[in-house]
């Protein structure tokens, strides 16, 4: 491996503090030193590259601890649960891979996936057969019978797409157990789901406490996290009381609920850049006005327990949900930071913050990557211009200049162009065509 001087340059370690500028140098694999040691210790390395920073900007590079990288851009759960194929799907996740590069994502968190096949794609990944960002991941998520966000999609046993039903304690102890032996790094549990019938009270808690309880007893004893999508106070309540070690949305909570998750420090990611996208874009897009106001006010209503939690310490992590046709891959990875600094009352570098350094617990690499600080992993981006000023520059392909990955520069040239995949996406036929001449259209 090479070593690098970065010098001239700012730099925003991650870690909230103001920017600054000083030489950073990489050795390997590792950050070794910064400033005038920096530059005492490159003199006396062989081979150094230096790289001359001056208006440009070293930071970590961005982890996103919400991203689907085998659902290929999906525009419904039909196309994810029906008409994917195992082999293809890992090999189109490992081509999206090259996407999150180029928009300066390092590191990314995939909490379940079709067929689990992002264990395959993260060991490749590690393995070198392709460049990618780090990847941490779950299996399937656990549901119980009563579904997840799907509705009469999910089969009431088993497999489908991205879920695995468990009923019962041997079930449960069974499937956590399995999915610790295939390598997941988190298991996923979708605490809370719509029945159809229901739909209209919103997410319910869908498991016991006791189930809730189970699961983490199973995985925390076999040194496993256990991370949960929870929307509704009850949901997110129990998830709290089972000790799940991080929380995606947590939407809906009333105040004793964030008081709990504050006393336990669980991190959280709100995972909102969909329904920014959606508040923003849907019009445009022919969403239903109806949904997109449902979206804004899911936003509106949490910002005072989000803003709370940031408070009171609890690391906030940023997470695209990338994987869908409202938030493509490549495109919206920064997008999350806007949402905490427009709704959540965040500066730049605290935004910055939550999608770099708290980031790393997503990896569980707390401590280890997503600062720029000696010691930690070179897992770095060079971005033309200040975020810290402008935080839309992390949107823009053409201002990320340089990623690094375990001190290994990453090629940032376009992915090959690809066509659509036969049979890959359900077809539409349309906007429903009425007869005029007909009177009870």
């Amino acid at each position: 491996m090479s070593s690098f001087l970065f010098q001239n340059g700012a730099v925003i370690n991650g870690a909230g503090d103001p920017v600054q500028t000083c030489s950073v140098l990489v050795e390997k694999d590792r950050i070794t030193e910064l400033g005038p040691q920096a530059d005492a210790r490159a003199m006396q390395l062989p081979g150094v590259q230096r790289l001359d920073l001056s208006g440009k900007t070293l930071m970590p590079g961005l982890i996103d601890a919400h991203c689907h990288l085998s659902f290929d851009d999906a525009s419904s759960n039909p196309e994810i649960f029906f008409q994917r194929r195992n082999a293809l799907s890992a090999i189109t996740a490992l081509y999206n891979a090259r996407k999150l590069l180029r928009a300066g994502v390092t590191g990314m968190l995939d909490p379940d996936s079709v067929f689990e096949n992002m264990v395959d794609v993260r060991d490749a990944l590690e393995a070198g057969l392709m460049q990618g960002p780090r990847i941490a991941c779950g299996c399937y998520a656990l549901i119980t019978g009563v579904g997840g966000t799907a509705g009469g999609l999910i089969r009431d046993a088993g497999v489908t797409g991205y879920y695995k039903v468990v009923n019962g304690r041997d079930e449960i102890v069974a499937e956590v157990r399995r999915q610790v032996k295939v390598g997941a790094d988190w298991i996923k549990v979708h605490v809370s789901g719509i029945a159809p019938r229901y739909a209209h009270l919103g997410e319910q808690c869908s498991w016991l406490q006791d189930e809730l309880d189970l699961i983490c007893h199973v995985a925390h004893d076999l040194g496993v996290p256990v991370m949960g999508h929870c929307r509704g106070d009850v949901a997110n309540r129990r998830a709290a009381l089972a000790g799940v070690d991080l929380i995606f949305h947590a939407t809906g909570m009333s105040a004793d609920t964030t008081g709990l998750l504050i006393e336990r420090k669980i991190p959280v990611c709100p995972a909102m850049t969909f329904q920014a996208n959606m508040i923003d874009f849907g019009a445009d897009l022919g969403t239903d006005p109806a949904l997109v106001k449902l979206f804004e006010r899911e936003i509106i209503d949490s910002a005072e327990n989000m803003q709370r939690l940031h408070r009171a310490g609890v690391p906030l992590l940023c997470g695209s949900e990338a994987g869908f046709s409202m938030v493509p891959y490549g495109h919206w990875h920064y997008r999350e930071m806007e949402v905490f600094m427009k709704y959540f009352g965040m500066s730049a570098l605290q935004a910055i913050q939550c999608a770099t350094q708290s980031g790393a617990i997503a990896l569980r690499m707390a401590g280890q990557t997503g600062e720029i600080a000696a010691g930690m992993k070179a897992d770095l981006l060079v971005v033309g211009g200040d975020p810290s000023l402008d935080i839309g520059l992390l949107g823009r392909s053409q201002a990320i200049e340089g990623v690094w990955v375990d001190g290994k520069p990453m090629d940032l040239s376009p992915p090959l162009p690809r066509r659509p995949i036969r049979g890959w996406s359900l077809p539409s036929m349309g906007k429903r065509l009425t007869n005029p001449h007909v009177l009870d259209a």
